[in-house]
């Protein structure tokens, strides 16, 4: 008997050394998912998947379809796509089909001004919004047209003609942003109609109704100084949408606004949460809808009474350590979603309403995933310096050994006001760094969504203040394990994880061996001055810098900037910027590489020319955590 057991170890531990680790190389070979909606038969999930190919430093994309209740994938040409989904382009009465353009509104070039001096390469502007994301404005706008269904050679006509202004939404709007009404006489579309600096100081998006026989447009939500956004009708007729109340707020409570009989309802005032997407039933007395929660991403359900004496009620559908980051779709009993842990990239999903099951209907990376000796993740509650309990995520190292001891990663999530959930990134990958012999300690600090408003506002205006605190508990308390390696302390993160690091490196005491910051606000003055949103500084600063009289705003500018703290600085740090980061500018990143070489401390400048906020293509990726990993084993 003891011999079997002997064996049965045996093998169990050859399976397991023989099992690979995930390496940068096989993160970027990994398929990326994306559902594209139910076919028009409702027979079939219709699908792409994106593949980097490194060496030709793109991504191909591949198009298939899946049936509902689960079985073979079948590969489809693109343009097949088009004829299997509804076209949300084409009118309810098929007679009309929008589509969108970029349209000259404004002179911006010096050409536009000098057309003789057509090689100038000079750009005058009068105003703010002079570059937004990680492109500048060359004087054109999005624009939604629309055209009788007869073919191309028919001229469409611009519902927004002469407008400074986009529909779909810069940078990332896209056909959420426009939708027909039911009876095909008007389009609906978001638009913040605001010009130049108005337009960087506002968050003030409306809904629009543009009527196409009278050729007149209309404000739906002009009342509302927020953002209004992702209109959509229900099953009987009603506008509904996704509503912030305050302007110059981008991360407020979103909340679901149903529009009927002359009235609006807002269904989700009086839960403590904030939507991030939403989809009718088909018997248009509910909602489902995903949103954060305790370090997830989760299923929602919310009845809508319209003139019934019924109360609106919010559930929760799903629960489990992973994220719905998209609903498909409905079927039948079941909701087609995507759905992701830190393991694992997205995959669909099908879930059973009444049997509350999940069934897998891609397996794009199973085979991959299959071989890899993947890391384990655990929840951790950790009390902080003013009493509250703060979920805590810790990734262990796969084939993990309590008797060894490990380095150790504090992640500062970026945001501030981001959740930080079972998400997969391909760049901030946890599974990745676990995968390289580290622990990941990720605290849902003070400004993330799902563990109520006022936890998530509390960072605003208070960036160097509780939050800061929340993460020395989080780091501290998981030190007290045995198999940290407390002479081994990391701290690493981007955004306001990157200023996070900033600050903590003139204030740590000592904790931590490195520090690894990518596209951090380092000098809260300067990053006022030259980020584009003006908007989102002016909300979580309090105010510009040179408004003395405002308190909040100097303690921004002052006790919470970490341009002052790096006369404390000690400690090596990777600093990662890209150029074409306009939210976080370059001198960001140069003004600290600056001052850790003038310090003497060993630092390094990893420099994305071409890349924005993000790092998306395939080589700079690879790159990117080359460096990273190198770095830390140089220094931790």
């Amino acid at each position: 008997m003891n011999r079997i057991l002997f064996l049965i170890v045996s093998i169990m531990s050859l399976s397991a050394s023989a099992q690979q680790l995930l390496s940068p190389e096989t993160l970027w070979k990994l398929g990326r998912v994306s559902a594209l909606g139910i076919s028009k038969d409702k027979k079939s999930i219709v699908y792409k998947v994106s593949t980097p190919v490194v060496a030709e430093n793109k991504s191909n994309s591949k198009f298939y379809t899946i049936p509902v209740t689960g079985g073979n994938s079948v590969e489809v040409q693109e343009e097949q796509t088009k004829e299997l989904l509804t076209d949300k382009n084409v009118s309810p009465d098929g007679k009309y089909i929008l589509s969108t353009q970029e349209v000259k509104t404004e002179n911006v070039l010096g050409k536009d001004f000098y057309p003789e001096l057509d090689k100038s390469e000079a750009q005058i502007y009068d105003g703010l919004d002079y570059r937004h994301w990680d492109t500048w404005n060359n004087g054109t706008h999005n624009h939604v047209f629309f055209a009788l269904n007869k073919g191309s050679k028919v001229t469409p006509f611009d519902i927004m003609k002469g407008e400074p202004y986009d529909s779909p939404q810069k940078p990332f709007g896209g056909d959420e942003d426009y939708i027909w009404t039911p009876d095909s006489k008007s389009i609906i579309y978001v638009s913040k109609k605001k010009f130049g600096t108005e337009y960087a100081m506002s968050t003030n998006t409306d809904l629009y109704e543009f009527n196409i026989e009278t050729k007149t447009t209309k404000n739906l939500t002009e009342n509302n100084l927020g953002y209004d956004t992702n209109p959509a009708f229900s099953p009987n007729g009603d506008l509904t949408w996704l509503q912030m109340k305050r302007d110059g707020y981008e991360a407020d409570k979103n909340d679901i606004i149903v529009s009927f009989k002359g009235m609006s309802m807002n269904l989700t005032a009086n839960w403590d949460g904030s939507v991030e997407s939403f989809k009718w039933n088909v018997d248009g007395k509910k909602i489902y809808f995903t949103a954060a929660v305790d370090g997830t991403l989760q299923l929602f359900e919310v009845n809508f009474p319209g003139l019934t004496k019924i109360a609106v009620t919010v559930k929760q559908v799903t629960t489990g350590d992973f994220d719905i980051h998209g609903i498909v779709d409905l079927y039948g009993d079941s909701i087609i979603v995507s759905r992701e842990d830190m393991n694992h990239a997205a995959e669909i999903y099908s879930y059973n309403l009444k049997k509350k099951t999940f069934t897998q209907l891609t397996k794009i990376n199973d085979e991959t995933y299959s071989k890899l000796a993947l890391p384990k993740y655990e929840r951790r509650y950790v009390t902080t310096t003013d009493g509250k309990k703060m979920l805590v995520w810790v990734i262990l190292p796969p084939n993990f050994d309590k008797t060894k001891k490990y380095p150790t990663l504090l992640y500062c999530q970026g945001g501030p006001q981001s959740p930080l959930t079972q998400f997969y990134s391909f760049r901030w990958n946890f599974s990745l760094m676990a995968s390289q012999g580290y622990v990941v300690v990720a605290p849902n600090r003070r400004g993330m969504y799902g563990h109520g408003q006022a936890w998530n506002e509390q960072i605003s205006k208070d960036w160097g203040g509780q939050v800061m605190d929340d993460y020395l508990s989080a780091i501290d308390d998981v030190s007290k394990e045995s198999y940290v390696d407390k002479a081994r302390l990391g701290c690493v993160g981007a955004s306001y994880g990157g200023y996070s690091v900033f600050y903590l490196a003139g204030i740590h005491n000592n904790r931590f061996k490195t520090f690894i910051a990518h596209d951090g606000v380092f000098n809260t003055q300067s990053m006022f001055g030259t980020t584009e949103e003006v908007f989102f500084n002016n909300w979580d600063f309090g105010g510009p810098y040179w408004d003395k009289s405002n308190a909040v705003a100097q303690k921004a500018y002052n006790q919470f900037n970490p341009i002052n703290y790096v006369d404390k600085w000690n400690t090596p740090i990777l600093i990662v910027q890209g150029g074409k980061d306009y939210r976080v500018p370059i001198g960001q990143g140069q003004e600290a590489f600056q001052a850790a070489q003038l310090r003497g401390i060993k630092s390094r400048f990893l420099y994305l020319p071409e890349e924005n906020h993000w790092v998306l293509k395939p080589q700079n990726g690879i790159v990117w955590q080359r460096e990273f990993y190198k770095w830390l084993k140089e220094t931790l």
